[in-house]
């Protein structure tokens, strides 16, 4: 059931000692269920500003301007009709101001942004029979406050109107709703016959207007206090013994003091969420990576916890709840702080400088801002959801500021950060103009994985002088490989499609990859035209497909590169064609898991070419879906991987694919060529002993395995796991 609390800011969910605060924002955190609502005088403009404090909840509803202003928590949009309703008959704040000239007790309010209203200072004696009938000749009606803020509204504008608008449009019940204010321009929500609580220190004509009124508790505790007080007793979150009764956990490695905790020992974090609203239903993200189904598969297969997310734009407007058993706990973020956190933040500052390309880094200061409130609002949200000595796991680059944002929130806990993307050198990310802020953060892990030696080389020589350096650790993650071979049984079983199959004589060439420069697809289109260029006997008979689909709406870091790519995708077509052949099929969508598996098993060649990888799990299922054909293909044989030296699945795989050098036209040409050169005994050769070096680990194994990691580490560094030992005819890489 949907429990509203709609609150006042200043003086109420404002007001009350940091403890209090914090106490109830970790409450409303750990119960999703309590939908807030900010009901205030301030504009939304002012609004913005309240939200950066990392103590304030998140509202899905604001009413603002003192009922005048009905906006969406998400990304403060009107809601209308409700806002029109409210605004209606308004004669303009122009002719508000010159009507009331003439009364030199008001002072206007200059430093405000006025919307719907006109507030000014009033001290008691101005309130005078003449001004209000000044006021209602204007057909307006007027709010007077702690003895000196006097609002005129419109007629039908208050808070308490605006909030009844709100709750018939939403179809809230008056006995589901909690309002908590401080002061007479509250006074309106109080008639609405809800749950109410005054706060302690709450204006004396409030609590005169009130004194008869038995459905309103007055709180003991002032601000956040009071208001925890009241949804305490109405059972809407459950009694607690007060945070400072509560023993530290004993095997915590860190001294600091107590505080509320919620009930998970493990909590796991990573910022994108499996499912997104698009309007009408729930569906996966149109560019998946690894780590979305490597969750779904870990949570779904028994991983106990709570998977804490981002809820951003529409998926806060979602009409259905999401259709998932995983246990996820959302962080609400409004569009704008989104946009510069994740398309800005991460995507033009940081993830340059992951690749290895810190010359495409551009830093914005209002981005980095977001990226510092979004790190901040998951480390609250974190808190309020582990027990006392809870294992903390972060996911990626994403939420590098989490770590030491926690060590001071909350020193009991164990924070472990896996990075799936690769670690840059030291003197790479030393570019980065918040190289030392992220440094302080990332030396507050207990523990840090990587997929590669390399990659946790890199990261723990960038914290070389830390005094008490996170533990590292090596452990590549894995596909879940049954599900990719069930996939490729299933396709053996039905007729290929038709756009999957190559024409006779030709050879399939397959890149499937998200638009990203560090995937390198211009260089393969360079290479290709290369290739064509230097083997005539390929012209007609060689194709590249290419399945890039583009990245989510709002990320302009690639737009350069899709641009250059579909220029050169159709210069080279244009050069090469014959009759109906074009040397590149290129393909700007997402692919089903079953299509993209139907592409695999077509494929004479996997092209990986990434310019840096922290993994590339397509080289893996490729391997699996290649190795599960239960007869061969054709009399060529399986299809053949060629890899990106830079590629973390090339440390694993390199053995048996082939490796290529992306940053070379030439030696991805020459390579490209051997691969489709290759006989079928070789090729087959080649995807056993790839089928051999896949493994058959679970994500829930590797999962597993990470946890206890980061519960049993010693502080300092350490080498990765030892692999498994491999067969001598392993162990030596394959010779054409």
């Amino acid at each position: 059931m949907s429990r509203i609390l709609v609150t006042d800011l200043d003086g109420t969910l404002l007001g009350g000692t940091q403890d209090d605060r914090i106490r109830l924002r970790d409450a409303l955190a750990r119960h999703p269920e309590v939908t807030t609502v900010f009901a205030t005088g301030r504009g939304p403009s002012s609004i913005r500003e309240v939200l950066r404090d990392p103590l304030v909840p998140r509202p899905r509803w604001i009413i603002a301007d003192v009922g005048a202003t009905v906006v969406d928590g998400t990304d403060l949009t009107p809601v209308d009709p409700v806002q029109e309703q409210l605004r209606a008959g308004w004669p303009g704040h122009d002719r508000v101001r010159a009507a009331l000239r003439r009364f030199p007790a008001l002072a206007y309010q200059h430093g405000v942004v006025q919307n719907g209203r006109c507030s000014y200072h009033l001290a008691p004696d101005g309130l005078t029979d003449e001004l209000v009938a000044a006021v209602e000749a204007l057909g307006c009606t007027w709010v007077y406050s702690a003895d000196r803020y006097f609002d005129v509204l419109p007629q039908s504008a208050s808070k308490g109107n605006a909030l009844r608008a709100l709750a018939a449009k939403l179809g809230w019940q008056p006995e589901h709703i909690l309002v908590a204010g401080d002061s007479l321009n509250d006074l309106s929500l109080f008639r609405l016959g809800t749950h109410a609580v005054a706060v302690a220190g709450a204006e004396p004509a409030l609590l005169a207007a009130l004194a008869e009124d038995p459905r309103v508790h007055r709180a003991d505790r002032a601000g956040a206090g009071g208001i925890h007080a009241a949804l305490r007793e109405l059972g809407w979150l459950p009694s607690e013994p007060d945070p400072g009764t509560r023993n530290r956990d004993p095997g915590s490695r860190r001294p600091g003091p107590e505080r509320a905790a919620g009930p998970h020992s493990l909590v796991v974090a990573y910022h994108r969420p499996p499912l997104h609203w698009n309007g009408e239903r729930w569906q996966p993200p149109r560019s998946p990576n690894g780590i979305l189904p490597t969750l779904s598969s870990a949570f779904a297969d028994g991983l106990s916890g709570v998977w804490v997310t981002a809820l951003t734009g529409r998926d806060r407007l979602a009409a259905h709840p999401r259709p998932t058993t995983l246990p996820l706990s959302p962080v609400p973020l409004d569009t704008a702080t989104w946009d510069g956190y994740f398309h800005r933040a991460c995507k033009e500052t940081l993830w340059p400088v992951l690749m290895s390309e810190p010359e495409r880094s551009v830093h914005d200061e209002r981005a980095w801002a977001d990226y510092r409130t979004v790190n901040a609002r998951f480390a609250e949200h974190i808190s309020g959801q582990a027990a006392p000595g809870a294992t903390v796991w972060l996911h990626d680059y994403n939420l590098w500021l989490v770590p030491g944002l926690l060590r001071r929130l909350r020193p009991d806990l164990r924070t472990g950060l896996f990075h799936h993307t690769p670690f840059p050198a030291p003197e790479v990310f030393a570019t980065l103009p918040v190289a030392d802020e992220l440094r302080r953060s990332l030396g507050c892990l207990d523990w840090a994985g990587f997929h590669t030696e390399d990659f946790a080389g890199h990261f723990r020589r960038t914290l070389a002088d830390w005094p008490d350096p996170p533990h590292t650790a090596v452990h590549p993650l894995g596909i879940d490989r049954p599900a990719v071979e069930e996939l490729a049984r299933r396709a053996s079983r039905r007729r290929t499609p038709h756009h999957h199959r190559p024409a006779t004589g030709r050879r399939l060439v397959l890149s499937v990859e998200r638009l990203d420069y560090a995937k390198a697809p211009i260089q393969k289109v360079d290479a290709i035209d290369h290739l064509l260029a230097l083997r005539p006997e390929l012209r007609g008979r060689l194709t590249f497909r290419l399945v890039c689909p583009p990245p989510e709406p709002g990320i302009t870091a690639y737009d350069t590169t899709r641009h250059h790519l579909e220029q050169r995708v159709a210069a080279v077509n244009a050069t090469w064609q014959q009759g109906h052949w074009q040397p590149i099929d290129y393909l700007p969508h997402s692919l089903s898991a079953a299509e993209v598996v139907d592409e695999y098993l077509a494929a004479d060649v996997l092209w990986v070419t990434s310019l840096q990888d922290g993994m590339n799990l397509t080289a893996k299922e490729f391997t699996a879906a290649q190795a599960a054909r239960p007869h061969p293909r054709t009399g060529r044989g399986p299809g053949v991987l060629v890899l990106s030296r830079h590629a973390g699945a090339a440390t694993e795989l390199g053995a048996a694919a082939l490796l290529t050098d992306p940053r070379s036209r030439e030696d991805l040409s020459t390579v490209l060529a051997r691969a489709l050169d290759l006989g079928p005994a070789e090729r087959r050769a080649r995807m056993d002993r790839l089928s051999r070096l896949l493994g058959h680990e679970r994500p829930a194994d590797w999962a597993a395995r990470i946890v206890h990691g980061i519960r049993t580490c010693t502080p300092g560094p350490a080498p990765g796991p030892a692999e498994p030992a491999l067969d001598a005819a392993d162990a030596a890489p394959l010779t054409a």
